[in-house]
C-alpha cells in the first residue's frame, strides 16, 4: 500500500501558547514551517508533547484548520486524535479526515487500566467502524508509561488481520527498542516509528520506518542528516552524537525543557507558556539545562 505521509523524522511538535493559555495559531505555523523547512518529514500535531489532553476538542479542531489555512501541508501530518471518550476520538478523527489529514495516531482509551485484550479491540473496532469509509491510517500510540495500556504484539496482529491498510503503524514511545524490533520484524510493512530519536538508526536497521520524537523540535536538522545517512559507516557515530543532545534534554522535565530551549532559539519571548499542570522550569534547572545542551551541541559540531 502506497502511505499518504511519508517515512523519517517527525517532530512531535510543541504547542505554543499566548499568555491566558490560547493557542497561539501564528506562532504554531511558523515553527510547523520551520520544521518542515529543518528536514522533518512530517509533523505530530496534538501528542504527548502539544499537550494534547490539556486541550478540548473544539480547540483541537481549530488548531488544525487555523494551521491547515496557514499552509501546512495535510500530506505531512500525523494527528493525535485519542480521547478517554470514544466519540470525542471519532469526531476528531472525522473532522481530520474532512480536512484532508488522513494519518491519525491513536492513544487507547487510556483511563481504565488492566483492560482485557479484547476491551481494547473492541475500542479501535467502535473507532473505525464509526469513522467510515474516509481512508484513515490509523497509527497506533503506545506509550504505557504514561497510558497504563499498552499495545501488545497479539492485540496488533488482530488489529492489522481485521483492518489491513488502515492500521498501519505504531509510535513506540516506550522506551525499549527491543519491543521496536520486535513490532518491525513481526509485523513486514508495519511502519514502526521510534518514539525518540536516539533510537532512529536501530529502528531503520530493523526495518522501521523512522521516528516521532519531541526533542526533534530542536534537533530536526540533525536527526534529518542522520535519517539520510542510516546506511552510511557514519551512521554510529551520528547517532551517538544524536543521542547525546536527547540526553541533554530528557535529564529534565520535556515540555518546559523544549518550550525553555525554543524560546532561545527563536528569540521570541512567550514560548514557556504552559497549561498547568505543566510548569516552568526553576531557574537552577534552566541554568542546568542550558550548560548540558550547549556541551552536547559542541560535541556534535566537532568533526566526525
Amino acid at each position: 500500500m502506497e502511505h499518504r505521509l511519508p517515512d523519517g523524522v517527525y517532530a512531535a511538535s510543541l504547542t505554543p501558547l499566548t499568555a491566558d493559555l490560547k493557542v497561539d495559531h501564528p506562532r504554531l505555523a511558523a515553527h510547523a514551517r520551520w520544521l518542515l523547512d529543518s528536514g522533518c518529514a512530517g509533523l505530530a500535531i496534538m501528542g504527548t508533547t502539544g499537550e494534547a489532553v490539556s486541550f478540548s476538542v473544539s480547540e483541537r479542531t481549530e488548531l488544525l484548520e487555523r494551521l491547515l489555512d496557514a499552509g501546512i501541508p495535510p500530506s505531512r501530518i500525523m494527528l493525535g486524535v485519542g480521547c478517554c471518550a470514544l466519540p470525542d476520538t471519532v469526531a476528531l478523527a472525522r473532522h481530520a479526515l474532512d480536512h484532508g489529514v488522513h494519518g491519525l495516531l491513536v492513544l487507547p482509551p487510556f483511563y481504565y487500566k488492566n483492560v482485557r485484550d479484547a476491551g481494547l479491540i473492541a475500542a479501535f473496532d467502535a473507532l473505525i467502524q464509526q469513522i467510515g469509509s474516509a481512508s484513515p491510517e490509523v497509527y497506533l500510540y503506545h506509550f504505557p508509561q504514561m497510558t497504563g495500556v499498552p499495545f501488545s504484539l497479539s492485540v496488533i496482529d488482530r488489529l492489522l488481520a481485521a483492518y489491513p491498510g488502515v492500521v498501519v503503524g505504531v509510535k513506540d514511545s516506550g522506551g525499549n527498542v527491543e519491543n521496536m524490533r520486535a513490532m518491525a520484524q513481526a509485523f513486514p510493512g508495519f511502519r514502526v516509528f521510534a518514539g525518540s530519536e536516539k533510537f532512529l538508526v536501530d529502528v531503520l536497521r530493523a526495518g522501521g520506518a523512522g521516528c516521532i520524537s519531541a526533542t526533534v523540535n530542536l534537533t530536526a536538522r540533525l536527526a534529518a542528516e542522520v535519517y539520510d545517512a542510516w546506511q552510511s559507516p557514519q551512521a554510529d557515530d551520528l547517532q551517538r552524537r544524536m543521542s547525546a543532545v536527547r540526553q541533554a534534554i530528557e535529564s529534565f522535565p520535556m515540555i518546559p525543557a523544549l518550550k525553555l530551549l525554543t524560546e532561545l532559539r527563536t528569540g521570541a519571548e512567550g514560548w514557556r507558556h504552559m497549561r498547568p499542570p505543566v510548569t516552568p522550569l526553576t531557574p537552577s534547572e534552566e541554568d542546568a539545562l542550558q550548560a548540558a545542551y550547549a556541551a552536547a551541541l559542541a560535541e556534535v559540531q566537532s568533526p566526525v
